[in-house]
């Protein structure tokens, strides 16, 4: 029978969170026989080869070591590799749900010519910093994704497009979008290339970073790099005004109150600091 999926996992030194990853992958409720796991090693200094054992009775599984080039390329070399019709990317601290390959194959059998972009939910429930880095997520998804059949943004960790039209547009950017921004250069490259997203919830990631405040500080600086070099080059292959989005900061109080009545365990304060500390990190 012949492959339907490929579904790419790039890791860099997470062995532990890699095991977990596979570990979902193994229990798909999608034919074993109809997929296949790529994993790209991008240049660790930690071995993974006992991180590989869950996967070993499940999906055919192939291991690609590479250079480190960031997660964009490890992603290209992975698409390189592919055998499957369909490809599908989440990364190394992602646990997809069981149910994952068979919603995402619903919505690219219905609608075969799209980016297909799942949801994705934080496995962290008592991290405030993983807790609110979903939860900025989340409003960026409210906010581009408001129309699931005219979505304009997915996130790497949980997206899925045929793979002859992935190589068809170049597939992610690395270069400038090493280290962040590489999903929305593509999904804008994407759109401006006349294609089409549709946002299916149904298929369900669990993501599971585990953060500290360093370390979420780090995380949006790197964004908020990248944003300035993604808005510079939408605009200058002509797909908006150089930023086109600002209303997304004029709705975001409203949002993130909402949200923030929802946290029952926390005090609304608790994730407001690491919200404002998100900003002033994206603004330096």
């Amino acid at each position: 029978m012949s492959i339907n999926f490929s579904v790419i996992v790039p890791t860099f030194n997470r062995p532990g969170p890699l095991h977990d990853c596979l570990q979902s992958l193994s229990l798909q409720t999608y034919p074993p026989d109809r997929f296949e796991v790529i994993v790209v090693d991008d240049g660790s200094q930690v071995a993974i080869t006992k991180t590989l054992e869950p996967i070993a009775r499940g999906p055919a599984l192939t291991v690609i070591r590479i250079a480190n080039a960031g997660p964009g390329l490890a992603r290209n070399a992975g698409a390189a590799a592919a055998r499957g019709r369909f490809l599908a990317f989440t990364d190394d601290d992602c646990r997809p749900d069981p149910s994952w390959l068979q919603e995402l194959e619903h919505h690219l059998e219905a609608s075969p010519n799209r980016l297909i972009g799942g949801r994705t939910v934080n496995a962290l429930a008592r991290n405030r910093w993983s807790i609110t880095s979903q939860l900025i997520v989340d409003m960026v998804y409210a906010y581009y994704n408001v129309s699931p059949e005219a979505a304009r943004f997915f996130a790497s960790n949980n997206m899925a497009l045929r793979a002859d039209m992935f190589a068809q547009i170049g597939g992610f950017r690395g270069g400038p979008f090493r280290i962040a921004s590489e999903d929305r250069e593509f999904c804008d490259r994407w759109r401006h290339s006349g294609q089409g997203l549709m946002f299916a919830p149904s298929a369900i990631v669990e993501h599971a970073h585990e953060l500290d405040g360093a370390g979420f500080v780090r995380q949006h600086f790197r964004y908020g790099r990248g944003a300035m070099i993604y808005h510079q080059v939408r605009h200058q292959r002509g797909s908006g005004r150089l930023r086109d989005d600002l209303w997304f900061h004029c709705v975001l109080a409203r949002q993130s109150w909402g949200h923030l009545s929802e946290r029952k365990h926390l005090m609304p304060i608790q994730i407001l600091i690491p919200l404002i500390l998100w900003q002033i990190a994206n603004l330096c």
